[in-house]
């Protein structure tokens, strides 16, 4: 299992576990994480059979690629069960990714229920409460590896159209952001519901790369190059970086008080953006 705080979350493509040939071809594609689905794409009748099918998938591909598992709400009657096998199926699985989480105390109920695993949390932001609570759920455990945020069933609590642009989702995003950065997680946006490698689905990836979110769920692989190449700093970025490093290596070497490249001052605030972009680009 990768670590979680290493895994790039670029692409993060989400298939239903119920579903035998799409997860395998998800699990063997070139996304940098694959999401098997227990909620949402699996309905009642088959909520125990999508269980063990996934348990069996995260303990064949695990050892190999970056396998998570979202399960049930807690408060559902199939959520402990999820838990349980999450935990059975132990350190092949890289984390779990608890859908609508709203408090702290649920994130350490989830906690609780992996005691003895390396697996991760990531929380899946998605109603009014989770959004008014995020600096609590951060704070829950050490186990949190990110911060997801789930537009549909937000936006339907909020009242907000559809087809709002993604500038209209400003504010909610820099409280996911903020949040996630000033807890040292992830931060990924969550899916755009077309399945389509679009000139809107690039629009709204690229507006929240620029925020500086790590990476984005996609639901079809179509779109999964588009979100690797959107999320990963270019060539010409990591060199920027590699030079605004070196030039502060040398003017601390040097007994200088100030380091200066190509004209600008350079301060521990372009350090730090340089580190993140070179992080970034180096996340397996």
């Amino acid at each position: 299992m990768t670590d979680s705080h290493t895994v790039a979350r670029r692409a993060v493509l989400v298939t239903p576990a119920s579903d035998d040939r799409k997860a395998r071809k998800a699990l063997e594609s070139t996304a940098g994480e694959v999401v098997l689905d227990l909620e949402d794409a699996v309905t009642a009748a088959h909520k125990d059979s999508a269980r063990a099918a996934a348990a069996v998938l995260a303990a064949e591909y695990g050892a190999t690629r970056t396998v998570s598992i979202r399960v049930n709400g807690l408060a559902t009657e199939w959520g402990r069960d999820d838990l349980a096998a999450c935990r059975r199926v132990g350190d092949a699985l890289s984390s779990v990714v608890v859908p609508k989480a709203e408090t702290a105390a649920g994130l350490r109920d989830a906690d609780a229920a992996l005691d003895g695993t390396g697996i991760r949390l990531q929380a899946l932001v998605e109603t009014p409460l989770g959004i008014e609570n995020l600096r609590e759920m951060c704070g829950a455990t050490d186990r949190l590896a990110a911060l997801v945020l789930g537009y549909a069933d937000l936006g339907a609590a909020l009242g907000r159209s559809a087809a709002a642009a993604p500038a209209q989702w400003l504010a909610v995003q820099d409280r996911v952001l903020v949040s996630a950065r000033a807890h040292g997680v992830q931060a990924v946006d969550g899916p755009y519901l077309g399945i389509r490698d679009d000139a809107e689905f690039r629009t709204a990836k690229r507006w929240v790369a620029d925020l500086g979110f790590d990476g984005t769920w996609v639901i079809h692989p179509a779109q999964i190059d588009t979100a690797t190449a959107v999320f990963t700093p270019s060539s010409e970025a990591v060199d920027d970086a590699t030079r605004v490093l070196a030039a502060l290596a040398d003017a601390e070497a040097a007994g200088a008080g100030a380091a200066q490249l190509d004209g600008k001052m350079l301060d521990e605030a372009v350090a730090v953006a340089a580190r993140r972009t070179l992080a970034r680009a180096g996340a397996r």
